[in-house]
């Protein structure tokens, strides 16, 4: 194994990385094009104008059902003095699209002639000259412009070149690009049964990026995946590259600076780096290249990263060569529900859930790891934040590029406080009960919720906040940190709090009182959270000062992230409810019942969205659905407990 490892080159900015590329290779469309049928040329971008070959329609055609007439023979007609056409001579019976009769100009609907005999009609107003008449070339003219070259063809254009006479077009070839997945921890998706081993991941990225290029109107080509061998790699990129059929290499994984990170070796030993290191996260590893004057790229292995590397240096690259203009995204003005840090020197993108509450969209940030794929999945937008900035603060309106309709960021139900796993149930019920409304949902914590709530920037927050002096939940906090906003209290249920375990209790932990052993590593719910609160109160009963457990400065966000920690081996135990350990099959201790519910705002409580969220609460299906993932209690669920005011 080589030890070598890869410093970046000197770091470009995003926009001198991308001039740098546009310099190198002048993307635009070059090649001659290739003639396909008309029918086959849909997503295609037309290389050569196209120009009508026919007129159409191509005669006159009658335009309504009724008679055919020479306008000037009716003139005069009116009620009062109706006029008497005979047919066949001065009036001929036609159907809409019919051709016309040679000596006539005009069509009476048939709904404006009264019959009088089998041979004539009676008519109570003039017909003016080509009334309801379709004209020739009244749609397309022989030899007028259909379209103009570097044209995408779409569905309705293909209406217009047929009724033009054309079969056959000419169209630019669609770039091609060669994807090489490499790494010995990838494996097939088609060659997966089961659990993978520890270490080996699907490899994805390759299929992300083709389908992505593929909508931008390239064709793909993937290899299978190669083990980080620099000789394969670069055998199987030199024949790609010396191909007269690819135009644009990538290299999946690899591009960073570990000592088994090939992509940059293989790149420079078969052509030039002019790129290793751009100033973004993610995507900070791209490697900009050329081999055989093609462009070729190192693209980071991590999900996030590929995407937004692809999205800044590729998608453009492929664009220019089909002479079309980047997609231009829409942006809004959104308001973060927390602060959001940056980097100096960095320009960050950060993947956000979007909903308007009142007069402001809510932006609540989703984790920004470059491996976290559904970080995109859930994404409604992308704040960027420029290299020069620290950051954004909660109460700072910023712009976000929408990755979804704004329809459907304005009829989204925003949802930020503490996790729990009903909550996905009930966001699945409202998507089936209603083509509307959707529910967005952040984990923030108990207190979070109630802070969002404050500022404006949620329809409801999840809590179930401990009142250690009489037992009660969420009340107290209520009336102290939102004692001027009229709120309604929902019990969602009573659930069941644990010590979630490996399976079979290895370490033989019996409860709170065990964590301060040596042994056990803990992992820790974030401050502010109900869960954090109960296990302080339950630590300050069993008398354990928390800093004697390992593990308790470690924090995350969601039962199941808890879970995953415990089946992971990152820790020995962690406090969550029954319904994450069952999830990933886990034991679980049990330490208190407690009451999560749901905190709405008054002046949202009567809103179509609410009213459809508390049905679905209260329903069968909803309540079968939560008793099956184990743990929940409810006889109270859907029930109102409090009202503020």
């Amino acid at each position: 194994m080589s030890d070598s490892r890869h410093i970046y080159l000197k770091m470009e900015t995003p926009k001198e990385a991308k001039k740098k590329l546009f310099d190198l290779f002048d993307p635009g469309p070059k090649a001659e094009g290739q003639s396909v049928a008309v029918t086959e040329a849909v997503g295609r971008v037309l290389a050569r104008p196209v120009f009508a070959r026919l007129s159409s329609p191509g005669f006159h055609a009658a335009a309504m059902d009724g008679a055919a007439v020479m306008a000037q023979t009716t003139f005069g007609a009116s009620e009062a003095s109706p006029k008497i056409l005979k047919t066949g001579s001065h009036a001929v019976f036609v159907n809409t699209g019919h051709i016309m009769p040679s000596h006539a100009d005009a069509v009476i609907m048939i709904e404006d002639i009264q019959i009088v005999d089998d041979k004539h009609i009676q008519i109570e107003a003039p017909a003016f000259p080509w009334q309801n008449v379709r004209r020739i070339g009244e749609d397309i003219v022989a030899t007028e412009l259909l379209f103009a070259r570097h044209h995408r063809i779409t569905p309705y254009c293909l209406g217009a070149l047929l009724a033009g006479g054309l079969s056959e077009v000419s169209v630019l070839p669609e770039p091609h690009l060669f994807f090489l997945p490499t790494g010995p921890e990838l494996v097939d998706h088609r060659q997966t049964s089961g659990a993978l081993a520890p270490g080996r991941v699907i490899e994805s990225n390759s299929h992300v990026l083709g389908k992505m290029a593929e909508s931008l109107g390239a064709r793909c080509t993937r290899h299978d995946i190669l083990p980080d061998i620099p000789e394969q790699i670069s055998k199987t990129v030199a024949d790609a590259a010396g191909s007269g059929d690819v135009d644009i290499v990538l290299i999946m994984g690899g591009s960073s600076a570990g000592s088994e990170d090939f992509a940059r070796r293989v790149i420079e030993s078969l052509g030039q780096v002019h790129v290793h290191g751009v100033a973004m996260m993610p995507g900070k590893p791209l490697v900009i290249g050329e081999i055989n004057g093609k462009p070729a790229f190192g693209i980071p292995g991590y999900p996030v990263s590929a995407i937004m590397a692809f999205e800044k240096f590729v998608a453009p690259v492929i664009c220019a060569m089909l002479g079309q203009q980047e997609p231009e995204p829409e942006n809004v003005e959104v308001k973060p529900t927390r602060k959001i840090t940056g980097k100096l020197g960095m320009e960050q993108f950060v993947r956000v859930k979007l909903g308007r509450v009142g007069q402001n969209i809510a932006a609540t940030p989703l984790p920004r790891g470059a491996g976290t794929i559904t970080s995109i999945t859930e994404a409604d937008g992308i704040i960027e934040i420029p290299a020069d900035k620290e950051g954004i603060r909660e109460d700072e309106t910023v712009r976000a590029r929408l990755l979804r309709p704004r329809n459907a960021i304005e009829n989204t139900v925003v949802a930020v406080g503490s996790h729990d796993n009903a909550i996905d149930v009930i966001a699945d019920l409202m998507r089936s009960g209603s083509s509307r409304y959707s529910l967005s949902s952040s984990h923030v914590g108990s207190m979070g919720g109630l802070m969002a709530i404050k500022k404006g920037l949620c329809h409801l927050a999840g809590s179930h906040l401990l009142d250690t002096g009489d037992g009660s939940y969420n009340i107290s906090y209520i009336k102290k940190f939102l004692p001027d906003l009229p709120v309604r209290l929902v019990r969602l249920a009573e659930r069941e709090q644990g010590l979630i375990i490996a399976p079979g209790n290895p370490k033989k932990i019996t409860g709170i009182k065990d964590l301060n052993r040596d042994d056990i590593v803990f992992i820790n719910r974030q401050s502010g959270s109900g869960t954090r609160v109960l296990l302080d109160y339950q630590l300050k009963r069993t008398g354990i000062d928390p800093g004697s457990i390992r593990g308790y400065e470690n924090e995350e966000f969601t039962h199941m992230a808890v879970a995953v920690a415990v089946l992971g081996q990152a820790a020995d135990a962690g406090l969550g409810i029954l319904a994450a350990a069952r999830a990933l099959g886990l034991d679980f201790i049990p330490v208190a019942k407690e009451s999560y519910e749901i905190v709405i705002p008054e002046v949202f409580a009567e809103t179509g969205r609410i009213r459809l969220l508390l049905e679905i609460i209260g329903s069968e299906t909803f309540i079968r659905k939560i008793k099956n993932m184990g743990g929940y209690h409810t006889e109270q669920t859907g029930r109102l407990v409090w009202k503020s005011r």
